[in-house]
């Protein structure tokens, strides 16, 4: 083989190694370059799977904030499509682009989506707000209302009460008197017969003109009582009465006597007289006498 020969060879091997130096360059370079790129593509797929989550988290607080059983519905569906969602994520792999795209504009959509449920959420808890302020305002009138209403019954039973007792019939210069048999006052009580008790209805302008019946009670020493054979009633009771005598009242100064005959032995000892009218003890008067 001659120098021109061998010279030409070792051209030819000298630009195959070259060759091949650049061939294995190229390969390294690609290879780092891919490597680079899946690393780049890895750290997307986790900050896309971080997205998915946080939109899960706030789902699931939005539905703490409201109790609207439509809008609670859709939230729980667009949470379950979330979850859907970033599962599919985590089950593709990393130089699936194609996948990891659309899941990228999945993701954008439910952005759109969760802002509009974010808007209608503030609407409704501003919506709220103002009906709980109406409400508390409502209450307020209403317990005034209530006030005014308690203050008003009170003061009408105050005027009622007033009234009564304004219109309530009196009885004044209450005299009473034991009779002999020859109608002439009697010393000792074995000599009563008869007793005379006489009085006024006071005037009053504010009763009721009308007939009245006017009831007396006689109250033995032992507080039994000398009975006239009938009843009357007296705070939600009936009591005996001894007496009884209807009279027409104007309004102005009535005069009123009335007699009880004695028909049984009389003990020494006080004797009460209570005089009532309109369920109302008017007036009272007692006599006493020794053995």
């Amino acid at each position: 083989m001659n120098k021109k020969t061998l010279y030409a060879l070792l051209a030819v091997v000298a630009v195959l190694i070259a060759g091949m130096a650049y061939l294995i360059y190229s390969l390294n370079k690609s290879n780092e370059e891919n490597k680079q790129m899946l690393e780049l593509v890895e750290m997307d797929k986790r900050e896309l799977e971080n997205e998915y989550e946080d939109f899960a988290r706030q789902y699931n607080e939005m539905k703490t904030q409201v109790n609207n059983d439509s809008l609670m519905a859709q939230l729980e569906q667009e949470q379950q499509r979330t979850q859907e969602l970033l599962e599919e994520l985590q089950r593709t792999k990393a130089n699936d682009a194609a996948e990891i795209k659309r899941l990228k504009k999945e993701l954008s959509t439910m952005r759109e989506v969760l802002k509009s449920f974010v808007a209608e959420i503030d609407s409704l808890n501003r919506l709220n707000t103002q009906l709980m302020g109406e409400n508390e305002d409502l209450r307020q009138k209403q317990a005034e209302q209530r006030q005014q209403i308690y203050s008003l019954a009170e003061e009408k039973e105050s005027l009622t009460d007033k009234v009564a007792i304004a219109s309530q019939l009196d009885a004044i210069g209450i005299h009473v008197s034991a009779l002999n048999k020859k109608g002439k006052v009697a010393k000792k009580i074995a000599d009563v017969r008869k007793f005379q008790l006489g009085f006024s209805i006071a005037r009053n302008v504010t009763a009721a003109a009308g007939n009245r019946s006017i009831y007396v009670r006689i109250l033995k020493p032992t507080n039994e009582v000398l009975t006239g054979g009938g009843t009357f009633s007296f705070e939600n009771r009936s009591l005996e009465y001894s007496i009884r005598k209807d009279i027409e009242y104007t309004g102005e100064e009535t005069p009123v006597t009335v007699y009880w005959d004695v028909n049984e032995m009389l003990l020494a000892g006080q004797y009460r007289f209570q005089i009532f009218a309109d369920g109302k003890n008017i007036g009272n008067a007692s006599i006493s006498f020794e053995k």
